[in-house]
């Protein structure tokens, strides 16, 4: 480890998105010489490891059904003075992925959390989505049920900024579908595969990426990303085409306000008369 670094305390290692070549100097040190590597799924994270002959001395499965029990755990390991080095499948941990847990409990007990940064897919994404990157929004995930899921799509095609979010691999489909039907008009950026070989770049309205995604049969999962609004409407027309796709008032203000950045007063003034 450097000079600034000690033991009894927690890395948060990032770790290749797809290319295993992606990966620091300083990430293959501090996996090789942790006590306790804390990882999503220990065959993903064996897969890296093996790949640069680094025999772990323990691995540790920490995943987001697990990482309230197995957080505590880590957290006496870390006490007792042992070293963890925390991983995520792909990427930075904590962003979409488990890690949070670990990170809060140790900054309550005064424990050091050290980043090791690295790849993120959300960062390399908006890198080479030929978008300004000095804004952008992050929604992760998208939401599974359907009014969440309306909810987020209209945010995001609304926004005055560049909206990056993850859509699983099995869903993209179903998804792409689903703004096919809510939000014809929109242009979207879909990239798949990212630092692999088989990287790609899509963008056109929904219909168009729907007849691009036919067969697809990627396992990894895929970066959406909605251009900045740079028609910004007023927000008594956001407001009206919310009421048109079916959102409520409710839903329909904190959208708008999140978009236009008036305040909410004014906002739910405007949406009384709109949704009478």
């Amino acid at each position: 480890m450097h000079s600034g670094d000690r033991l009894g305390c927690i890395y948060v290692v990032a770790t290749p998105i797809g290319n295993l070549e992606d990966i620091t100097l300083r990430a293959l040190k501090v996996l090789k010489e942790a006590d306790i590597i804390a990882c999503e799924d220990t065959r993903q994270t064996l897969k890296l490891l093996n790949r640069y002959e680094i025999k772990a001395k323990k691995l540790v499965s920490y995943h987001q059904h697990n990482e309230k029990k197995v957080s505590e755990r880590l957290i006496n390991e870390v006490l007792e003075g042992k070293t963890v080095a925390l991983v995520s499948d792909a990427g930075t941990p904590c962003i979409s992925d488990p890690g949070a847990e670990i990170v809060r409990k140790a900054r309550e007990k005064n424990i050091k959390v050290l980043a090791v940064p690295g790849p993120s897919a959300v960062c390399t994404a908006v890198s080479v989505s030929g978008f300004p990157g000095d804004s952008f929004e992050f929604l992760g995930f998208l939401p599974r049920t359907e009014e969440k899921l309306k909810t987020a799509i209209l945010r995001a095609v609304f926004s005055p900024l560049l909206t990056v979010c993850f859509e699983s691999p099995h869903r993209i489909k179903t998804t792409m579908q689903f703004m096919k039907n809510l939000v014809p008009d929109a242009e979207i950026v879909v990239l798949k595969e990212l630092t692999k070989l088989n990287e790609s770049y899509l963008k056109g309205k929904p219909s168009e990426l729907c007849k691009l995604l036919e067969g697809e049969t990627s396992k990894g999962e895929f970066v959406l990303m909605f251009p900045p609004n740079e028609e910004f409407e007023s927000p008594e027309e956001i407001l009206s085409v919310l009421k048109e796709k079916g959102l409520s008032m409710k839903e329909a203000v904190r959208i708008t306000k999140e978009v236009s950045g008036r305040k909410r007063g004014e906002i739910y003034a405007l949406a009384v008369e709109i949704f009478k």
